[in-house]
């Protein structure tokens, strides 16, 4: 695409609009630019609100297939695909999942983390090279993630991933969206312009990571992941993280210091089977027994324990 047609196009989408108003923000202090900051991210979360049905849509699409062994994947460029990233790598400590059963995908790979890689959004074959490297099955899911919506590595993702039968999802801040309309789940979140214009890091951004939150969390806590509002698979790789897991066996249990330490030793530091343990009132081996027929739902298991 030449410079006027592109410039043609980026001229059309709200992300991209010109706000006169905000022409002497520079001036202002700093405390009203701070107000006026917030002012702009307060309707953030009502533009959310708007797409929950189609949110909560593929959500269930991707825990279906999630819970089939499948993988969800985060495609995308610059601001978008850095939050994909981030997602993902938060999933392995917070809910143990696999590093490769959430993977976080952006043009120009890891070193487009901390700095530009030049033409890296604009390349469609490199998205279906970086997913070709995954050898994408049908149980998979593919999240492509553009505020503009035209971002061609993350369209191409997505064509790319339904060619190959996997789901897709669509994530963008604008209306009519490219990026919508090649997924079978369209999200487009609509924020209008920015306080500087263009830049999407700000208001589509925090959008993104809502949605994003939305589709990790919920998706876990279909697969059983959680006990109530109790990250029960979380991974304790540090002394934090310790503590936290005799703290979550406490909440869901009630029980005492010294029992709580000889459940977690019994089931191998694992949460979800020390609370079996204390609640079922099992050993270890069973309480690991009755997870893996359940699915790793905790509740099953105990309603299976019962029986």
């Amino acid at each position: 695409m030449n410079s006027p047609d592109l410039r043609a196009q980026l001229d059309s989408l709200p992300t991209e609009a010109f706000r006169a108003e905000f022409a002497e923000i520079d001036r202002l202090p700093t405390l009203e630019l701070a107000r006026l900051m917030n002012g702009e991210d307060s309707g953030v979360p009502a533009a959310v609100a708007a797409q929950l049905p189609r949110i909560a849509a593929a959500v269930d699409a991707v825990a279906e297939r999630m819970a089939r062994g499948g993988r969800l994947v985060y495609a995308g460029a610059g601001t978008a695909g850095r939050l994909g990233v981030l997602d993902a790598s938060e999933c392995p400590p917070t809910f143990n999942t696999a590093p490769d059963q959430v993977v976080g995908l952006i043009a120009g790979g890891p070193e487009a983390m901390v700095t530009s890689v030049e033409g890296a959004e604009d390349s469609r074959e490199l998205a279906e090279t970086d997913l070709a490297a995954l050898s994408l099955t049908p149980a998979d899911t593919v999240i492509g993630v553009s505020a503009s919506g035209r971002t061609p590595y993350a369209v191409a993702a997505v064509e790319y991933a339904r060619s190959r039968g996997a789901l897709t999802v669509g994530l963008a801040c604008n209306p009519g969206s490219a990026l919508a309309a090649a997924a079978e789940h369209g999200i487009e979140v609509v924020v209008g312009p920015e306080l500087l214009t263009g830049s999407t890091r700000l208001k589509a951004g925090t959008a993104q990571k809502l949605v994003l939150n939305m589709v990790s969390t919920i998706t876990m806590i279909r697969l059983g992941k959680t006990y109530g509002n109790l990250m029960v698979d979380v991974r304790a790789s540090n002394e934090k993280l310790r503590v936290r897991s005799r703290r979550i066996v406490a909440l869901a249990t009630g029980a005492a210091d010294d029992e709580i330490e000889a459940a977690l030793a019994a089931a191998d530091g694992e949460v979800k089977n020390a609370i079996l343990v204390l609640l079922a009132g099992v050993d270890g081996p069973t309480a690991a027994r009755l997870l893996e027929e359940s699915g790793g739902h905790l509740r099953a298991a105990l309603a299976a324990a019962s029986r």
